[in-house]
């Protein structure tokens, strides 16, 4: 795994509900693991910008409706602080479904996206509305 370009804050723990901010289906979703997290024991993994989740589809479209799905954090309410000193904090906590190589499974990506998650997710970048 590459390393992000910021000093990203993990704020997402589990059962953390997030917006599904593409048109796969999803509205809201809840994270239930984090992938690649190795934490010490008895603790629970936390999540940032640019982390592969476990969700569980909460609300959308009935044949969506309790699935367990692959996820990519794409927007934290948590302000985190890059490299050149700027601070950036989202209005939500937003996911983008992905399949199990990493390509999003929706056609669009709705609001924008941070930049951190280009430098590890680049299809998602590639297909979102726009970028900060």
């Amino acid at each position: 795994m590459k390393a992000i370009n910021a000093s990203v804050v993990r704020s997402l723990t589990q059962f953390s509900t997030c917006t599904c901010a593409d048109n796969s289906g999803a509205k809201e979703v809840y994270i239930i693991s984090v992938l690649n997290r190795r934490t010490r024991k008895r603790m629970n993994p936390k999540a940032g910008i640019g982390d592969l989740v476990q969700v569980v589809v909460s609300k959308g479209k009935p044949e969506m409706r309790k699935k367990v799905e692959l996820a990519v954090v794409v927007r934290v309410k948590k302000e985190y602080r890059r490299l050149d000193g700027v601070r950036i904090k989202f209005e939500d906590n937003a996911v983008v479904l992905v399949d199990e190589k990493g390509l999003p499974k929706a056609s669009e990506v709705k609001g924008v996206v941070a930049k951190e998650v280009g430098e590890r997710w680049p299809k998602i970048v590639g297909i979102a509305s726009g970028v900060v």
